[in-house]
């Protein structure tokens, strides 16, 4: 397990102007981090952290479907040694919907390729910085699919799968990858997948990701039904998923 002294480290998140990304943003520097790129599709939309924490916060702008901005990103924050991958998008959609396959391919191209797009642009600029670390939002949805979110659901599970990849290719370069499960998390998404009423604080997955750091624990259980879940999920997760298996 490989563990991160995020002290005097440069961070970037993505959505940091918001819900997670911005709980987030605010735990690292709250805790040693040096600065933070918020990496965001409109820069203007973070002047509020700005405004808080001065040049410790740089607005780049940030399109997880447009691999030219991403690149731009990465020349931009080149001295950047921990990223977490946090934007996303959310259609509600079950498998028989009339939009399915336009939801499912919407989803995909930010949630997984968009990650996809991260990793390629990010794993040189982090070799080069020593490693450092990639943190992917992965959500409990990537291990339990709900009807109602189905083609969501497949893109997380998808995205998991991409993680698991990286976890092994970028570990051969010095960096630690760690997969993010949530629950209900009180966001824009919760409320649009109506979860209000069981939604829990984003600080907890702040908070679970910087206790990670500490541990080096890939997988990241943060909320209430996140833990039942990974609980469950625990004996698999070590005796699979991170077990060194040779393909057959």
């Amino acid at each position: 397990m490989s563990t991160i002294d995020i002290n005097g480290k440069v961070a970037l998140v993505t959505g940091a102007n918001r819900g997670i990304g911005k709980a987030i943003t605010e735990t690292l520097l709250e805790n040693g981090v040096s600065k933070v790129y918020a990496a965001v599709r409109k820069p203007e939309s973070a002047q509020p952290l700005i405004d808080k924490y001065g040049d410790q916060v740089e607005a780049i702008r940030f399109d997880l479907t447009d691999e030219a901005s991403i690149k731009a990103a990465a020349g931009t924050a080149s001295d950047t040694q921990i990223v977490i991958a946090n934007a996303g998008v959310l259609r509600t959609s079950s498998a028989l919907d009339d939009d399915a396959i336009d939801s499912i391919e919407f989803e995909m191209n930010s949630n997984v390729y968009g990650l996809m797009r991260i990793a390629r642009a990010f794993a040189p600029v982090l070799k080069a910085n020593g490693g450092g670390a990639l943190v992917q939002l992965n959500s409990v949805v990537s291990v339990k699919t709900f009807p109602d979110m189905a083609t969501y659901c497949a893109s997380k599970a998808a995205s998991y799968a991409i993680t698991q990849a990286l976890r092994a290719q970028l570990g051969e370069q010095g960096t630690a990858v760690f997969s993010v499960h949530p629950g209900p998390i009180a966001t824009d998404m919760g409320s649009q997948a109506g979860l209000d009423d069981v939604a829990e604080p984003p600080s907890l997955v702040a908070n679970a990701i910087l206790k990670a750091f500490k541990t080096g624990e890939f997988h990241i259980w943060p909320d209430s039904m996140a833990k039942q879940i990974g609980d469950a999920y625990q004996s698999f997760a070590q005796n699979v998923v991170e077990a060194e298996m040779a393909e057959a």
